[in-house]
């Protein structure tokens, strides 16, 4: 196990993995989603700075959650983030729909495919002119 330091309140704690908080940060956190979901179900009609005012969440957080699709907007919710390989706003991940299709199929054509070996013909050795040497 590793020890760091929580990026938020700056405790020492035993490190396993994820996000390099400590468990006490990591619960306060969670309380905070659900406050923001719970805020969202009552207000869909908020944007982020609303959110991020009214539950004390930063909006980069609230933009972290949305990545993540921890949460999800609806179409006509004026919550959007940008996609980050075009800049289309989006409800949540990380790519609008159009960028999801391209890079799938970008990967799907970048893996080579298995292909039966081709059996090349062989050469006739009494039409090649080359010398020959007997044993």
């Amino acid at each position: 196990m590793e020890v760091k330091n929580c990026r938020k309140c700056g405790r020492i704690f035993n490190y396993i993995g994820g996000m390099p908080i400590c468990p006490m940060c990591k619960e306060n956190l969670e309380k905070k989603f659900e406050e923001v979901k719970n805020y969202i179900r009552e207000n869909p009609q908020s944007g982020i700075p609303d959110i991020s005012r009214d539950c004390e969440v930063e909006t980069g957080q609230i933009q972290q959650w949305i990545r993540e699709e921890r949460l999800v907007f609806a179409d006509d919710s004026p919550v959007g983030i940008p996609c980050e390989r075009c800049g289309t706003m989006i409800h949540s991940g990380r790519y609008c729909d159009k960028c999801k299709a391209e890079l799938a199929s970008g990967l799907n054509n970048s893996i080579a495919k298995p292909q039966a070996p081709v059996n090349e013909p062989k050469k006739n050795t009494r039409d090649n002119p080359a010398m020959r040497f007997l044993r």
